[in-house]
C-alpha cells in the first residue's frame, strides 16, 4: 500500500523516452498523456512529486538520466516552481538533457480555474504537444484521444 511521505515522489508509470514530472492537478493529466503517447509508441515515466519544498532530488536525477527529456507540469507559475526546482536538480547533477515547463508564464488575471489553465495550456493536450516536440514526432493525438483515457472530467468536479 501507498504511503505518503514529505518530499518523496512517486513514479507512477515507467517510461524510457521521456518522463513527465507532474504536481497538483496535473498528475492525472500527465497520466492521461502517458497513455495517449503510449498508444502511439512513446514510452512516458509518470513521476508524482506532491511536496516541491523539500524536493525529492533521488527520483528526479534517476528519472532525468534514464530518459531522454524531462516535463514539468504544474498549475502554478513555473518560475520559483516545480520546474525550477527539476531543472536545479538537473544542472546541480551535471545532466543536461531538454527540459519543458507546462505552467503559468506569469501571474494570470482573475478567472476560474479551467479557464485559465485551457488559456495558458495547462492540460493533457499540451503535455502531449511538449513530448512530440522533445522526441521529434507529430503524432496526430487529439483531444478526443485523452478523453477516451481521461481519469477525472475536472469539468464536473
Amino acid at each position: 500500500a501507498y504511503r505518503f511521505q514529505v518530499g518523496k515522489g512517486v513514479k507512477l508509470r515507467d517510461g524510457a523516452d521521456v518522463t513527465i514530472v507532474a504536481t497538483g492537478l496535473m498528475v492525472s493529466m500527465a497520466l492521461e498523456a502517458a497513455e495517449t503517447l503510449a498508444a502511439e509508441g512513446i514510452s512516458a515515466r509518470v513521476v508524482n512529486i506532491h511536496t516541491i519544498k523539500p524536493i525529492d532530488r533521488d527520483i528526479i536525477a534517476k528519472a532525468a538520466g534514464e530518459t531522454g527529456a524531462i516535463v514539468t507540469a504544474e498549475e502554478h507559475n513555473v518560475i520559483g516552481g516545480l520546474g525550477s526546482a527539476v531543472a536545479d536538480v538537473m544542472a546541480e547533477n551535471g545532466i543536461g538533457k531538454r527540459l519543458v515547463k507546462i505552467g503559468l508564464p506569469g501571474y494570470p488575471h482573475g478567472a476560474s480555474k479551467m479557464y485559465l489553465m485551457k488559456k495558458y495550456g495547462i492540460d493533457a493536450m499540451h503535455l502531449v504537444g511538449a513530448v512530440e516536440d522533445l522526441v521529434g514526432k507529430k503524432l496526430g493525438i487529439a483531444e478526443k484521444d485523452l478523453e477516451e483515457v481521461r481519469f477525472v472530467d475536472f469539468l464536473e468536479v
